[in-house]
């Protein structure tokens, strides 16, 4: 029934163009406004339907991840955002331990992956492509 169907993901955030402005400026994506009674925002990313972000008044953050991001050299797409002024989670756990950069090793059991959040408090990853 929907196996043809191109899905596409949605989100909130408490303030539009403070998200235009992180994911455009801050992590260089394609945005564009649109309009549907309120003013929405697209996130273009090549080969993929736009990624909606809404407001909400009451928003609430994700306590997941929202958006996976995978990139080619995951230590070298890390320091980038360090340096502009990413924070990255640090997690201290059995079965998840980060690195000193936030950086989640996989050592053969799992993807190398690190999380940061967006203003609005929700989570995004970058994982390590294979």
């Amino acid at each position: 029934m929907l196996g043809s169907s191109k899905a596409f993901s949605s989100f909130s955030v408490d303030n539009i163009e403070k998200a235009k402005k992180f994911y455009q400026d801050t992590l260089g994506l394609e945005t564009k406004t649109v309009s549907m009674g309120i003013d929405l925002l697209e996130l273009h990313t090549p080969g993929n339907n736009p990624i909606m972000i809404y407001p909400k008044e009451d928003h609430q953050p994700a306590t997941f991840t929202v958006l996976n991001f995978p990139v080619d050299n995951l230590d070298k797409t890390v320091d980038e955002l360090i340096g502009k002024g990413i924070k990255f989670e640090q997690y201290d756990m059995e079965q998840m331990k980060t690195d000193e950069k936030g950086i989640l090793r996989g050592n053969g059991h799992g993807p190398d992956i690190a999380w940061f959040k967006d203003p609005a408090g929700n989570f995004i990853s970058i994982i390590q492509a294979r």
